[in-house]
């Protein structure tokens, strides 16, 4: 565990001597601010913030928003904290493992999106009734270790008294995007996935959705905005700015319907169409997936840290108060 820590920090450290020129904060577009996001993936689980994206509410809080796909936690915050991006949009268990380190500018969380996970198990054979035993003895295709895809695995098969490592052969070396290939090709017996790579499965004929991670682990803060301190006290309007934004996605995703979310969100996956998007904005929106706001509660803070601490991840509790910063969403919903 310790080893894993050091390597992450040692990435990050490497990267942190980068120059942050490559950073748009300061670009000034016209009246508007470029802000650099760097998101941990591309899927239509974050629809509230390409909602906010396509409806221009950002550029409404004057924020010119560009967004960088990380591909992962671990890249996402080596970014940020590198920075080559304003605000960083992954799990939050990536902002504790740099704070206990002894990182000076650690990130601080200003926003969670998500309370559920957005990943699904498919498997090779259509399971009508599946039951978490049925992994007993099979290959999984799992993720990063450390990283929340895995954790919450883990967290479901020991809540199914299932030992993750000595009950199932997990796959943990392949890369975030590639997983959803490998499978199509022949690797694992079931694999971990989210959207639209999950249904895309479903649509190739290669594998079927057989449960939902969100339902089975319950309510998890699962992804959620962090920026280093330095730039939250240097530009408290932008982090504000950009909250607002949020919220308004949030809104309009709590008071429309699969159908009209779909549309909004289309330009953002040209390779889906509208009907597979509703299709999975609907399964998201019937397992509770967004908030009503964006408030990062301290229970669901200690919560994470317990899924960290049951994975063997968590060497020491970090403080909710340190690590996370509510006033921004508090005032978004005001």
């Amino acid at each position: 565990m310790l080893r894993k820590l050091k390597r992450f920090t040692a990435v990050i450290c490497v990267l942190a001597l980068v120059t942050c020129s490559m950073s748009g904060c300061g670009k000034q577009e016209g009246n508007l601010t470029t802000v650099t996001l760097n998101e941990v993936a591309h899927s239509i689980f974050y629809a509230p913030q390409y909602v906010a994206i396509e409806l221009g509410y950002f550029e409404e809080e004057g924020i010119d928003l560009e967004v960088v796909t990380g591909f992962g936690a671990d890249k996402t915050m080596s970014a940020l904290v590198a920075g080559e991006a304003d605000i960083g949009f992954m799990g939050s268990e990536s902002s504790i493992y740099l704070y206990n380190e002894g990182a000076d500018d650690y990130a601080v969380n200003f926003a969670q999106l998500t309370q559920r996970a957005g990943n699904f198990l498919v498997a090779r054979e259509n399971t009508e009734d599946f039951q978490w035993s049925d992994l007993i003895g099979k290959e999984v295709i799992g993720g990063r270790p450390g990283g929340m895809p895995e954790m919450v695995l883990e967290y479901i098969l020991k809540l199914n008294n299932i030992d993750p490592e000595q009950d199932i052969t997990l796959v943990q070396n392949i890369d975030f995007g590639n997983t959803s290939g490998a499978f199509a090709g022949g690797a694992g017996d079931y694999t971990v996935e989210f959207e639209p790579s999950a249904t895309a499965l479903e649509q190739q004929g290669a594998g079927y959705v057989v449960a939902s991670l969100g339902v089975d682990s319950g309510y998890v803060p699962y992804t959620a905005y962090c920026a280093k301190q330095s730039y939250i006290e240097e530009h408290p309007e932008i982090i504000q700015s950009f909250t607002n934004a949020l919220q308004k996605g949030m809104d309009y995703v709590n008071s429309h319907t699969p159908e009209e979310i779909a549309t909004v969100i289309a330009p953002q996956f040209d390779e889906t169409d509208v009907e597979t998007l509703t299709m999975i904005v609907e399964r998201y929106a019937e397992q509770d997936t967004w908030k009503e706001n964006l408030i990062f509660e301290e229970d669901s803070f200690l919560l994470l840290e317990n899924i960290l601490n049951e994975a063997g991840e968590l060497e020491e509790m970090a403080p909710y108060e340190d690590l996370v910063d509510t006033s921004y969403a508090e005032q978004a919903i005001q």
